[in-house]
């Protein structure tokens, strides 16, 4: 049995956890989930049956991790330790993936869903408006080459998912630092591979 396995949807987040696995060079096996027909397996290990779930096969121990920031973190933790924060670079590393999976999605979700919040209201959300945190992630990305400075850190696979995708689907704006960000990261050998992977079982579903 693989260390870990990874339920997932080639149509989901679960490129973000695969990206992560690839980076950790970690030993996993894939189970496939079918929206429609998820397992029993997925069900019991995550009664929400969301994908990415990832299952940790640890000597006598299984663990469950599920929300893929949690997941990137965690697989820096047990599986890629180059790939976790050094003590300088904690602060940056846990502030900005918190920072993309609250108000990061948030905004991009309001955005996407076409939902007006009225300005007195606007205190009361984690991301305060759109505008406000776009500018603060290309501020950010503006400055630096990784979100930790000049280092690769777990930390882009969850950050830089959220770039690449917002820039593949028109959910963030077009803008210099997000692009060269993004070119940055597709370069990488483990997000070619993963990438590979999920891009081939989308063509196949497609063709069946």
């Amino acid at each position: 049995m693989a260390d870990y396995t990874l339920f997932t949807n080639p149509m989901s987040r679960g490129q973000i956890a695969r990206w992560a696995l690839h980076e950790a060079g970690a030993d996993y096996e894939t189970e496939l989930v079918d929206w429609a027909a998820k397992p029993k397996s997925l069900i019991d290990a995550n009664p929400m049956g969301k994908v990415p779930t990832l299952v940790h096969h640890h000597a006598d121990h299984i663990h469950v991790i599920t929300e893929a920031a949690a997941i990137c973190a965690y697989l820096a933790d047990t599986a890629g330790p180059d790939l976790a924060p050094r003590p300088e670079e904690r602060a940056a590393y846990y502030r900005w993936l918190f920072f993309a999976a609250g108000p990061l999605e948030q905004a991009i979700i309001a955005q996407s869903m076409g939902w007006e919040v009225a300005p007195e209201k606007q205190g009361m959300l984690g991301f305060g408006t759109f505008a406000l945190t776009v500018d603060t992630l290309a501020q950010l990305l503006a400055g630096r080459d990784y979100i930790c400075g000049d280092r690769f850190t777990m930390a882009d696979v969850y950050v830089g998912s959220q770039v690449d995708w917002g820039l593949a689907f028109k959910s963030l704006p077009e803008h210099d630092a997000f692009h060269a960000y993004a070119e940055r990261l597709r370069l990488r050998d483990a997000y070619k591979s993963a990438k590979a992977i999920d891009m081939d079982l989308i063509a196949r579903a497609q063709n069946a």
